[in-house]
């Protein structure tokens, strides 16, 4: 007998109302979990739940503290308040198990075999597919191989990358400020351009120019695909030529053909022996390389294609992921100034004026607790899926394989239960002691991921906002503009709506 019943019973003629049984490991009976009603004619035979998702409310402020959730996790923030902390919704007629319980959590993220990431919509894999969406052995394989790029001792190298692209974009900062010592500015797409220079740079070394064009596409690509992830899905309507599609399509094969004639390049010039591999891409061929020498088969490294989309995977995770962080930082700090101040004059005292350095970042300490309570409180995904992989105990309950793992991670960084009476406020001390005390070690805070498939890149991520945001605060004092306006909203990653206007002065 299956450990999940689906019991259906016609209610009129145009609705199906679904009670969903799950079976209690102690007592052995079955509990009635949830219900929920499906109406056909509107197409929730189709979507479930999930059309409630798209509906937000209008924009938020910066000091209504219980503004951000309705907004930006609508959806769940409603049926948390509904249904409580573990609840079952349906995603089109599959279920999915909402859990906030950090042990349960902490299994879920630990046991990556048994809980996989579910199937992800095709039209996402246009954006990146890789090492974010394999399972199992080609995951492992292809984690070992791209390690190496993502050592701290490559990443220490890439530093003056670091400087070099936020030294041009702080140079225009200052050619608007020269005459009147301040000006406001949307530092939201610069903050785009700087991240996307560094993932150029970085992953691509001399070929950064092209790099850029390749930032430029995805970024395009990125609003298309957020726009298709919030329609209704209907399988194959991606073939369909609408204009939409065609421009999809175009861009991706723009990306990949962009992409190998860079590996192409990159591969001769190793075999001739020429060029400087410590970029991205290089550290990445390097390795796989002496992955198929290793076992002489060359099916133990990753194909062209293969290369191509974790090249993609670099910029989109890489680029989105630090402006992100960044522009909520200064967002932040703006409204707090008291904190720009006390990071400010930790810059000051550990760096002075002189070029970052690794061992400088080590001993930014305010910084650090500055990003940590930005990530918790704006993190880049605020949500993530798990799979269950075959008939499991979960939390004390049976279920079987299949069924959907929700865990709403903006959620579980707001709530008071974990945080305390001040969950929802900008308190960067909180974390004065690190993440463990923050967080008593519980699993409750993971705006990179958590376990085994915890984020690749994210030193390459806490280090390039490091040497960026260090920069800034050694040139620039900031505040809100008027025109701010606080509006938070997904676009694959959560990102500032309206820009982000701020005033800044020249020091």
């Amino acid at each position: 007998m299956s450990l999940l019943l689906y019991v259906l019973s016609k209610e009129k003629t145009h609705h199906i109302v679904v009670n969903v049984w799950i079976s209690d490991k102690h007592s052995g009976n079955l509990m009635c979990y949830s219900s929920c009603t499906m109406c056909m004619a509107v197409g929730k035979y189709f979507v479930g739940e999930t059309k409630e998702a798209g509906e937000v409310p209008e924009e938020s402020s910066l000091d209504d503290d219980d503004g951000v959730l309705p907004r930006v996790v609508a959806f769940t923030h409603h049926y948390l308040q509904k249904h409580g902390k573990n609840y079952i919704m349906w995603m089109g007629w599959k279920p999915r198990v909402t859990i906030m319980d950090p042990d349960i959590m902490k299994d879920v993220f630990a046991k990556s075999n048994d809980f996989q990431k579910p199937q992800s919509n095709p039209i996402a894999q246009l954006i990146a597919s890789g090492l974010v969406n394999y399972e199992g052995d080609q995951w492992a394989k292809h984690r070992k191989i791209i390690n190496p790029a993502f050592h701290m001792e490559k990443l220490k190298n890439m530093v003056p990358a670091f400087h070099l692209s936020g030294n041009e974009m702080l140079g225009k900062w200052e050619k608007l400020v020269s005459s009147k010592g301040s000006c406001e500015l949307d530092i939201w797409p610069d903050l785009q351009s700087l991240t996307g220079d560094v993932i150029s740079r970085t992953a691509f070394g001399s070929n950064y120019k092209e790099g850029l064009h390749i930032f430029e596409l995805i970024r395009e690509q990125s609003v298309f695909v957020q726009e298709a992830l919030t329609s209704l899905y209907i399988p194959g309507f991606r073939f369909f030529p609408t204009k939409r599609n065609i421009r999809m399509m175009t861009i991706d094969r723009k990306i990949k053909t962009s992409i190998r004639g860079i590996i192409n390049n990159k591969l001769k010039a190793m075999e001739a022996g020429e060029g400087n591999n410590d970029d991205l891409l290089g550290i990445m061929l390097e390795s796989n390389s002496k992955e198929v020498e290793e076992h002489q088969n060359k099916h133990h490294g990753m194909s062209i294609d293969e290369v191509i989309e974790e090249c993609k995977l670099f910029y989109f995770a890489g680029q989105e992921t630090t402006s992100c962080l960044l522009v909520w930082t200064m967002i932040l700090l703006s409204k707090h100034q008291e904190w720009q101040s006390r990071a400010r004059e930790e810059v000051i005292n550990v760096l002075g004026n002189k070029n970052i350095d690794l061992d400088g970042l080590n001993h930014l300490k305010v910084v650090n607790m500055i990003f940590h309570e930005v990530l918790r409180l704006y993190p880049p995904i605020v949500g993530l899926a798990r799979k269950v992989e075959k008939d499991l105990i979960l939390g004390g309950f049976l279920l079987p394989s299949g069924t959907q793992i929700g865990i709403p991670v903006m959620n579980i960084h707001y709530d008071e239960e974990f945080w305390g009476g001040d969950a929802k406020k900008f308190k960067p001390d909180r974390f004065s002691e690190g993440i463990s005390k923050a967080t008593k070690n519980q699993v409750i805070y993971f705006p990179f991921g958590w376990g085994p498939r915890i984020c690749v890149g994210q030193n390459f991520a806490l280090m390039e906002a490091k040497v960026a945001l260090a920069m800034i605060l050694q040139r620039f004092s900031f505040e809100l503009s008027p025109s701010y306006v606080h509006a938070p909203h997904m676009v694959i990653t959560l990102q500032p709506q309206h820009g982000a206007h701020l005033i800044l002065h020249k020091l």
